[in-house]
């Protein structure tokens, strides 16, 4: 069976080029979207392709149509492929249920490896360049050294709580926690000299991660997972019982139970907005390990 996809990328622009080159083509079925070709997601593609059956063919007017680039191409025709499904382009004469059609794309699928190699040549190149004038990649931290500064110089002051100070700085207490050099350390000591904050305590919890990407055609659950191991969960103590699991062991400080589920709440805004900048989404769980029975 012959599915047609065809779109446009305004709302002013008209498909109707397309569709009778597709329905001339004897596609029994069409999808028709308005979107850009910068969308990560198109709802009338996905639909397209949940449709499909095994033998079927997914036929557009010309690849640009289905795709903004070789790699977004190929990411789809392997998808296809993996269906047992072809894809056929009308302008460019590419039909994958070919012997011909199949040599292209090899090629095509070559050509995409080579450039990958290119790319990643020259960053490799790049980073030892920038690691040899001394300087670090990786995400910039969120404060400066005069933010730290200032708030160690918050916390030294008997009278101001780490709540008032993390408030004052305008960030939760889990944040204040993770830019003091030394973490729970520096706070509590800290906190000595403060009767009213002899209170501290830390509770270990297990927290249960599942990320997963948006849709199909997006690939950044892997990156979003390290990025929250090493931006967001580092900063307590991580454990991680198993390697390829989503369960991790935290240490979380506290002095109240406000600035407990604060700071859980806090962790877990923090892995999903990073989880939300590649595209993906994340289910959490947390629970206490003592005999309390708290769980967020």
């Amino acid at each position: 069976m012959l599915i047609g996809y065809a779109r446009v990328s305004t709302q002013a622009q008209e498909p109707a080029l397309q569709l009778d080159a597709l329905n001339a083509a004897g596609c029994e079925k069409i999808f028709t979207e308005k979107a850009s070709s910068a969308q990560r997601s198109r709802s009338e593609l996905g639909a397209a392709l949940e449709y499909m059956r095994p033998g079927d063919t997914l036929v557009v007017w010309k690849l640009d149509r289905l795709a903004r680039s070789l790699r977004q191409l190929i990411d789809t025709v392997e998808l296809l492929q993996a269906r047992k499904m072809g894809l056929r382009s009308l302008t460019e004469l590419m039909d994958t249920t070919t012997s011909g059609g199949k040599l292209i794309f090899h090629i095509f699928g070559a050509l995409a490896e080579f450039e990958r190699s290119v790319i990643r040549e020259r960053t490799q190149a790049g980073l030892a360049s920038a690691r040899a004038r001394g300087k670090l990649g990786g995400r910039p931290k969120a404060w400066s050294e005069q933010d730290i500064t200032a708030a160690k110089a918050l916390l030294r002051d008997p009278d101001i709580s780490v709540e008032d100070a993390a408030r004052r700085m305008g960030v939760a207490p889990s944040t204040l926690y993770r830019y003091i050099p030394g973490g729970r350390s520096a706070v509590m000591e800290a906190q000595e000299d403060n009767p009213q904050e002899s209170n501290q305590k830390t509770l270990k919890v297990k927290l249960y991660l599942r990320i997963e990407n948006n849709n199909k055609f997006v690939r950044g659950k892997k990156r979003s997972r390290e990025w929250i191991e090493d931006f967001v969960l580092s900063a307590y103590d991580m454990e991680k019982p198993y390697k390829d699991s989503g369960e991790y062991i935290l240490t979380i400080p506290y002095a109240t139970d406000s600035e407990l589920d604060d700071t859980i709440h806090e962790i877990l805004r923090e892995a999903a907005s990073t989880a939300d900048s590649r595209n993906c989404f994340i289910e959490a769980e947390v629970i206490a390990m003592d005999d309390s029975d708290r769980y967020w």
